[in-house]
Formats: structure tokens, C-alpha cells, sequence
């Protein structure tokens, strides 16, 4: 075998145990072989296509089966997964496919009038695969169906050019131009971040190679079982699967694409689920929430963890899940799209962790602006780092590549703007994004995107966006309108025109009018001054 790869791992555990259930999704459960054998068929298609060595493949799905499927053929035949966020609109779409190269897209029946509107512009792409869902839209004539295509039965594909620990993965993720970035994870780096097929939480010491990993699954036993309930198609759902099935272990999805947390606890009982993944208050919140007015109707004994990344979670939440389930550690990691493993808090019952309080990871460090560790203690600010195995880089942006991935002490670092500072006993006290990123259940919202279409509103003079504390979602966005004279803009009309532009969570949820936004006269905004105006005007502490 060559290096860390995850078509030769994920393809040896189908090998070696093709009876393991390896993905449920409502009534219906996939073994390990037949993830394999559906995913190795998909992938002969696109070979048979014409598609070379690292060609790209966007997925532009919901939760499914079909997600890791289509990832496992990408990496079947040599190719480069794409994650989508299937909230944006058609020129962000359109950005997206375009800026990644896609060759081929993978995407729900849901989003094929999306896709019309943009498809004579994205001539590189030679395969669009429709997954039927319950929209029920008939498939168009440039499509071509998903299942028939995964339930052939075809020989093991033999990939462009042998497989290899640069293989690679694409993660795109929210930029300050209202366009996403796409982050290039070599393979072999993302086993290393991702514990190399280890996890501490349950006890299972990282392989030394695939073939370990392999060597550790025997048929009949049980893997893990772990249930993702935020989208795969961001890096907490996509990579804590990963982690998963490097294991040899289950993934389950939810069905439903509006979140419910009663039936996500009916899921835990049914599936015995032993692993929940969420992103924060977001999905914490509605959980507590239902097992609060239903004492006792679930059982949850299964449970021993339950993580998140990306965004804060309360400490009082926290502790009051874990009276509900007190057997489970909960694990709330710091990271992002290009700095995975920066910190981690891990809470047990009668010992949760404060509040945006985190161990720093092997490979963290706190420096200043000029280089300089921060130390312990200090009370001095700076911009947290995190080196070893780290990406590229973004994808065919260099200059926004050397303002994130920076030399410091002679070695190579992602620095993605998060400020720090570093308590007496080591642990790092987060702060925030230093470019007042929004960050609205465990979505990154960037503030000049949204603005930027606010003033496009013919009401509207000036506009800053900012984010409000939220307990459910951490964050929403707020409007700080100056208006043009005699125009007072109600919020129904601004949300509408976000939404007409970008997805619909960035659209604004309040609106403070202000006689001025009073730029300084190079044209910065203060916007802690208007973030804090908004907050009284809006009367949140």
C-alpha cells in the first residue's frame, strides 16, 4: 500500500467485514460491503468518462448515504471530493463549481432548477448524477440517474494512478469576498489531525498504517456507532464520519432536513447510537430542550459521547445534558476548515469546562502579530496557530494562501484569524474572529458580503452587518441601516433582498436604523461601537 489513503482503508474494511452495517439511513441500512460495491461502481462511471488523475467532484447533497458513497468513489478512482453547501444560491453555485474545476456533480433531485440556471456556463463538467429524493422532480435530460448507476455490479476499479497520501480533499469554507475558498487537505494529513484511525474518547489507540487498521477489524464485532446530525457537507459532520469509518464503524443520518430533535432521540434509542455529532447551541439547545418536557421517554444508555466544533456551547447546556446522560463525555473542539485539532474541552458530569475554555492541541500555539509566543498568564492577545499537518493551501488563491498559512519560528503555521489569549495554567481562552466573522449555528457568515447587498437596496444609503448574541443559534445577523432620506427599510424587504442574492441563512434577522453609519474617512466601520448600539436598541445583554 502507499501511505496514508483512505480509498485503500475504507475499501480493505469493506474487504475485510462486507456484513458490518456501515451506513442507516431511516429504514434502510447499508453494509460495508455494499458502501464498497456501490461506491466502486460510481466511481467506474467517471473513469469511463474521461476523467483524469485529482479531477474534481463536487457533491451538492443533503445528509444521505449517498454523500460518503459519492466520496468513497471519488477516492476510488483518483479523484478530489468537493463539498457543497446546498444553501447558497445560483452565483454562488456557479462560483463554487467553477473556481473547484468540477468534472463531475453529484446532487439532489431538490436542486436541479438551481443547477439549470447555471449549467451552460460550467462546461468542464462531463457527469451530473441526480439523487431521486422526495421532490419528485423528474430527471432532466442532461442528468443521469444515481441509482442505476451505483447498483451495477462492476470489477474493482484500478484508479488513474496509484493511490497515494496526496490525494487529496477539497473543504471549501466561507470567504471575506462573499465567495468560498476551497481548502486543499492532502490525505494523508487529514489521518494525521484526524486521529489516525484512533480515538481517545473511546479508548482506540491511533494505527500505524492502513494495514493496521484493517488488521483491527473482525468480522462480527460492532463498530461504532455514530450518529451525524449536522450536514456532512461541512467539515464537524464530514470529518467526524471520517473519524468514524476509519474505525470500521456506522454512520447514521437523519432523513428529515429541517432539524427534530424528538426524532433524533428516537433515532439514539432505536439505533443505539453510541457517538452524537452536532455543531454547538444550535443543536444542543432543541435537544436539551425536548429531553427536558419528555423525562425519561428515550433510552440513551447507548451514548458515551457527544461532540461539537465550530462554534461556542454553554456550559450550562452542557451540564444539564449530562444529567440527562451521565455516562457520556461531551467534546467541544476549536478548530476550522483550515486548523483542524487547535483545541478541545472535554466535559463529564459534575466536571464541565467554562465556556470558550480549551486545552491547547499538541501542535498549538498563541503568537503576537510580530511572532512572538504568547505566554501564559500574560494577559497579552494574540492570534492562535496551528502547525504539523496542516492544508496547502486554498485552491488557486495564493495571496489569501499566504495571509492564512504564515512562517513563524521557521516553520509553516495556519493562522485563520481566531484571537486568543493563553490562561496561567495553559488552557486557551478564545476570544473571537478578528475580522467579525459571524458565526450563526455553526455557520460562517462574513459581515462585508451581506453588506454589500445591502446597499444594493434602493432604501438604503449604508449598512453594516453584525452579529447578536443568540442563545439557540450563538449568533444572528443584524442589519445597521443608514437609510436614504425619507426611506425607512422594514426588515421583510431587506431579508427578501439578501435572500435574493445569498443563501438564507445570511440574510439579517433584525434592523437597527441609525442616522449614520459613520465610516472613518478611510472608510473603516467601528463596528464593536455599532454592535454594541444595535445590542441596546434591540435590548440584548
Amino acid at each position: 500500500m502507499s501511505g496514508w489513503n483512505y480509498a485503500e482503508l475504507w475499501k480493505g474494511i469493506a474487504k475485510a467485514d462486507p456484513s458490518r452495517p456501515a451506513q442507516i439511513f431511516g429504514d434502510t441500512v447499508y453494509t460495508w460491503g455494499e458502501f464498497h460495491s456501490r461506491a466502486n461502481a460510481l466511481s467506474a462511471d467517471m473513469i469511463a468518462s474521461g476523467m483524469g488523475h485529482q479531477a474534481k467532484v463536487a457533491h451538492y447533497l443533503y445528509n444521505a448515504p449517498q454523500y460518503l458513497e459519492s466520496t468513497l468513489a471519488s477516492w476510488l478512482g483518483g479523484f478530489v471530493p468537493v463539498n457543497t453547501n446546498y444553501r447558497y444560491g445560483p452565483e454562488e453555485i456557479l462560483y463554487l463549481f467553477d473556481n473547484s474545476d468540477a468534472e463531475a456533480v453529484v446532487f439532489h433531485a431538490v436542486f436541479a432548477d438551481l443547477i439549470e440556471q447555471v449549467r451552460d456556463r460550467l462546461p468542464k463538467v462531463k457527469r451530473w448524477y441526480m439523487v431521486a429524493d422526495e421532490s419528485g422532480h423528474a430527471l432532466p435530460s442532461w442528468a443521469i440517474d444515481y441509482e442505476s448507476v451505483v447498483s451495477r455490479s462492476v470489477p474493482d476499479v484500478t484508479p488513474v494512478k496509484p493511490y497515494s497520501g496526496d490525494d487529496m480533499l477539497f473543504l471549501y469554507t466561507g470567504g471575506t469576498t462573499g465567495m468560498p475558498k476551497g481548502v486543499m487537505w492532502r490525505q494523508e494529513d487529514l489521518f494525521m489531525v484526524l486521529g489516525r484511525g484512533g480515538n481517545a474518547l473511546t479508548q482506540v489507540p491511533p494505527g500505524d498504517s492502513v494495514e493496521e487498521l484493517i488488521a483491527r477489524i473482525k468480522p462480527g464485532e460492532k463498530g461504532l456507532v455514530t450518529l451525524v446530525a449536522c450536514p456532512l457537507m461541512h467539515g464537524t459532520g464530514e470529518f467526524s464520519a471520517f473519524i468514524s469509518l476509519a474505525m470500521g464503524g456506522c454512520i447514521v443520518t437523519m432523513p428529515n432536513r429541517n432539524f427534530d430533535p424528538a426524532k433524533l432521540w428516537d433515532t439514539v434509542e432505536q439505533r443505539q447510537v453510541n457517538s452524537i455529532v452536532i455543531v454547538g447551541q444550535a443543536f444542543a439547545g432543541p435537544m436539551l430542550e425536548a429531553l427536558d418536557a419528555n423525562p425519561g421517554k428515550w433510552n440513551t444508555t447507548s451514548v458515551i459521547q457527544m461532540g461539537s466544533s465550530g462554534v461556542m456551547w454553554s456550559q450550562e447546556n452542557k451540564d444539564a445534558l449530562l444529567n440527562h446522560i451521565p455516562q457520556m463525555l461531551i467534546s467541544d473542539s476549536f478548530g476550522s476548515s483550515e486548523a483542524v485539532g487547535m483545541g478541545m474541552s472535554v466535559s463529564a458530569k459534575g466536571a464541565a469546562v467554562k465556556t470558550a475554555q480549551f486545552a491547547l492541541g499538541p501542535n498549538c500555539v498563541v503568537f503576537t502579530e510580530d511572532g512572538e509566543r504568547v505566554q501564559p498568564g500574560s494577559g497579552e492577545r494574540g492570534l492562535v496557530a496551528v502547525g504539523g499537518a496542516i492544508p496547502m493551501g486554498y485552491y488557486k488563491d495564493e495571496v489569501k494562501s499566504a495571509q492564512t498559512f504564515r512562517m513563524f519560528e521557521g516553520r509553516r503555521w495556519t493562522v485563520p484569524g481566531d484571537w486568543a489569549e493563553v490562561n496561567a495554567d495553559g488552557t486557551l481562552h478564545l476570544l473571537g474572529r478578528g475580522s467579525v466573522c459571524i458565526n450563526t449555528g455553526g455557520e460562517k457568515v462574513f459581515p462585508e458580503e451581506v453588506e454589500e447587498v445591502l446597499k444594493t437596496h434602493a432604501s438604503v444609503r449604508d449598512a453594516v452587518a453584525v452579529g447578536i448574541p443568540d442563545t439557540r443559534f450563538g449568533e444572528t445577523i443584524c442589519a445597521v441601516v443608514e437609510a436614504e432620506p425619507g426611506h425607512a427599510p422594514a426588515l421583510d424587504e431587506l431579508s427578501a433582498h439578501v435572500k435574493s442574492r445569498l443563501a438564507a441563512y445570511k440574510a439579517p434577522r433584525n434592523v437597527v436604523l441609525v442616522p449614520t453609519i459613520g465610516r472613518a474617512p478611510n472608510g473603516k466601520v467601528d463596528y464593536k461601537r455599532l454592535k454594541q448600539h444595535a445590542m441596546d436598541e434591540l435590548g440584548v445583554k
